[in-house]
């Protein structure tokens, strides 16, 4: 396939960053790739501006620096300057495969879907998540999504009105969960996310974000049900610290405070609204 085609694909990138002292980082990302078959956006949050003399020439970008604190505002802003059909969110820190564009287009082309999902390997090679066996994504399914996995036709997410919610995110409130809320506010909306079992990136390895037992993640758990089942939220609460004990994700001694923990989520997501 030429470049000319490729970009006719229009397949476009969407970028967030913060605390980098340049744009080198691209390099890594498509290492494996052409670089200037993409489009890219890069939204930085950091303090100073970058200086693009030293990558103009290998990437089709497009740079903004805002202020706005937050992941979620940095994903919103790279949606409302995407022009492109099918857009895919992207952290800086991932290293795409060779074929990912081409495994993005073809799922569209094969999928009458408006959002799909990819799997991402570590950097040791195994799978970042285990992820659910299935093709259409439900309420339970879309927790096991990271944000630099959702690819969208860009004019399904912008006729509807969909964004992230600033209160959660990495940098926000809420320090999690900001891709669960993206996702549940498409399912509602009636959109069809359907799940790609492809492996489109290697992502670091991590476990904070990922560990449901730890405090930050169970604040957020606490206003994502008070988000979305008002009152029961008390009750969805008193299960999922019942799950984490049974799954041996807190111990016994810890049940007390870390249901503390999600009561004061909840009272804080209240106060905000």
């Amino acid at each position: 396939m030429t470049q000319v085609l490729k970009k006719s694909d229009n397949l476009q990138i969407l970028i967030s960053t913060k605390g980098k002292n340049d744009l080198s980082f691209l390099d890594k990302m498509f290492k494996n790739c052409k670089p200037m078959d993409y489009s890219i956006i890069v939204v930085d949050q950091s303090e100073y501006e970058k200086d693009l003399s030293t990558i103009s020439d290998k990437f089709d970008i497009k740079y903004y620096k805002i202020q706005a604190n937050g992941l979620s505002n940095s994903r919103n802003f790279a949606i409302s300057k995407s022009s492109g059909s099918i857009c895919l969110l992207c952290d800086d820190d991932v290293i795409y495969e060779k074929d990912f564009s081409e495994i993005i287009i073809n799922s569209f082309d094969q999928n009458d879907s408006d959002v799909i999902t990819y799997y991402a390997k570590n950097d040791n090679g195994s799978l970042f998540k285990n992820y659910p066996k299935l093709i259409n994504h439900n309420y339970k399914s879309i927790s096991y999504v990271n944000s630099f996995l959702i690819a969208f036709k860009r004019e399904k997410i912008v006729l509807n009105k969909i964004k992230f919610d600033p209160l959660f995110g990495l940098g926000a409130i809420f320090e999690t969960a900001d891709e669960y809320v993206f996702l549940r506010n498409i399912l509602e909306k009636k959109l069809r996310i359907k799940s790609c079992t492809k492996i489109i990136l290697t992502h670091p390895t991590e476990s904070s974000g990922q560990d449901a037992g730890i405090d930050k993640n169970i604040f957020a758990r606490g206003a994502i049900f008070y988000k979305f089942y008002g009152y029961l939220s008390y009750f969805k609460l008193l299960h999922h610290i019942y799950l984490l004990k049974k799954k041996n994700m807190i111990t016994f001694n810890q049940i007390i405070s870390k249901l503390a923990i999600g009561l004061n989520g909840i009272k804080k997501y209240r106060s905000l609204k």
